[in-house]
């Protein structure tokens, strides 16, 4: 019983940080793009300039 008083409140914390976390992700936007970033795996990138040996 005495463990309940342990780790009921740690739950708590811990599913109150994750949702806190969840909340600022919301917030700064970082699921606004979703099909951006696997896109854009698919793109080429700009061909190197070749340097010049001298």
């Amino acid at each position: 019983m005495s463990a309940l008083l342990l780790l009921v409140p740690l739950a708590l914390f811990l599913g109150g940080l994750a949702l806190l976390l969840f909340l600022w992700t919301l917030r700064s936007r970082q699921y606004d793009d979703l099909d951006g970033a696997a896109a854009r795996i698919l793109y080429d990138d700009l061909p190197s300039q070749p340097r010049d040996p001298a």
